[in-house]
């Protein structure tokens, strides 16, 4: 059950780290209330993972996965540029999350 809830708290990292984004500086009223929402799930979900997980592993995985994710997001969504440096950073953060977990 601890590695759903960090799933899912990866997930909602990655809703609220886009809803940040649309919030225009938190002048918009709904990406706002998404993103604390969606903030408020995550923290909570995690705090349920670590009950379980070492806090090295949930705290790494978890960003991780919002990074991944929000970069990810970023480019399909944003029209943020792909580029080679970014896929390698990404891969990079995909390869530490694999290791931290095989740890």
């Amino acid at each position: 059950m601890p590695w759903i809830f960090l799933l899912f708290a990866g997930l909602l990292e990655i809703v609220w780290a886009v809803a940040m984004k649309q919030t225009a500086g938190f002048t918009r009223f709904w990406p706002t209330a998404i993103m604390g929402v969606s903030m408020i799930g995550s923290f909570g979900l995690l705090a349920l993972a670590m009950r379980d997980l070492p806090l090295g592993t949930a705290y790494t995985i978890w960003t991780g996965i919002g990074a991944v994710g929000a970069f990810t997001v970023g480019i399909l969504f944003l029209g943020e540029a792909l580029t080679p440096m970014r896929v390698f950073a990404a891969v990079l953060i995909v390869s530490g999350l694999v290791v931290m977990k095989l740890a």
